[in-house]
């Protein structure tokens, strides 16, 4: 166990500590760390951009974690089945995880360029004013969680299918012969029998999405009005942007509170259901 021990350590736990630790500095001249406690801490908690961060990664994880776990159940039911072609099809709808989420991002800026882009022309087909999309603040963080959505259903997805073939079909054959409908089969056996795999999913998923920052940062840096500026993002540009690593680590730090947060919630959750 010791290599295995050895590799969390150093990339998972050291990184924790090593951000816990730099929250209680801030960097004076000839880059001296100099230790201030609680001040960074006490700073953030005074800015207006703060808020809204969090106020748009608390947002953009409870709307986007139950779309890419609804989505993702669905399409696993759908690829569950032996129909002729599913294979094909089923590869096909995984081809967005191959793409990286730079690459993925960039492509769908250009379709939602509200003057020369895909969707605004094909709106006007249907008699619809062309959107504002990404430039908009009021659509952009929702823009953003539709690429997200795109980019990780298939993924997930295919942790649902796993699930769904480790089922053994003896349950459905005898829940057919006392009478029990698709529906009721997909309720009482398929959805039970994944309970774990639910967890699974929506944990990592979780997580996934309160750390995730690449798509505003490549097509709005936050903007239009800071309406897609989200914690990751913040700490990113406090790092590299503002060089103040002491706010930087103390976002993180908030970060992992949250993410532990959230861990405990959903934990209780599916302890209760059990």
């Amino acid at each position: 166990m010791f290599p295995a021990m050895f590799l969390l350590l150093v990339f998972k736990v050291g990184p924790v500590l090593i951000s816990a630790m730099g929250s209680l500095y801030k960097t004076g001249a000839k880059n001296r760390k100099i230790f201030v406690g609680l001040k960074n801490f006490i700073t953030l908690f005074q800015e207006p951009i703060f808020y809204t961060s969090l106020k748009n990664t608390i947002v953009f994880n409870l709307i986007t974690t139950p779309i890419e776990v609804f989505f993702a159940f669905v399409l696993a039911l759908v690829f569950n089945s032996k129909l002729k072609g599913i294979k094909f099809f089923r590869t096909l709808f995984y081809i967005p995880v191959c793409i990286s989420m730079v690459m993925a991002t960039t492509v769908w800026a250009l379709m939602m360029n509200p003057y020369q882009g895909i969707l605004n022309t094909c709106l006007g087909f249907f008699g619809i004013s062309p959107q504002g999309f990404l430039t908009n603040p009021k659509q952009a963080l929702g823009c953003i969680m539709m690429i997200a959505c795109w980019k990780s259903i298939p993924y997930w997805m295919m942790f649902m299918l796993a699930g769904m073939q480790a089922i053994s079909e003896s349950l459905y054959e005898a829940a057919k012969i006392d009478g029990a409908t698709t529906l009721q089969s997909i309720l009482h056996i398929t959805v039970p029998m994944m309970k774990n795999t639910f967890g699974f999913v929506v944990i990592s998923n979780s997580i996934q999405n309160l750390l995730l920052f690449a798509p505003m940062y490549v097509i709005t840096n936050g903007g239009p009005e800071n309406s897609t500026n989200v914690l990751m993002l913040e700490a990113y540009k406090s790092a590299y942007s503002y060089h103040n690593l002491g706010r930087s680590y103390s976002i993180v730090v908030i970060l992992i509170l949250i993410s532990v947060l959230f861990l405990y919630i959903q934990n209780k959750f599916f302890r209760v259901i059990e």
